[in-house]
């Protein structure tokens, strides 16, 4: 699987479903986006979207939940961090 990960494309070996929040930690993508507080970087935490910690942009729709999304193939992902 190819994604568009901040400008930057990269493949992904994998043979299952996974959500975008799975496909940036394989990625090794550290954080999502910052605290709006103290900037600090925010990664995906819960993973049943409960948090709203994995927010990122994907394929131009802002405040999406990393977690709640399935990466598909060409998806273009913006994280704010």
């Amino acid at each position: 699987m190819k994604l568009i990960i901040n400008g930057q494309t990269v493949e992904l070996a994998t043979v299952a479903p996974m959500t975008v929040a799975a496909a940036l930690a394989m990625s090794k993508q550290a954080a999502c986006r910052q605290s709006s507080r103290l900037h600090e970087p925010r990664q995906a935490f819960c993973g049943m979207g409960m948090c709203f910690e994995c927010r990122v942009t994907i394929n131009g729709l802002p405040h999406q939940r990393a977690c709640q999304v399935w990466a598909e193939d060409g998806m273009e992902i913006h994280c704010d961090a």
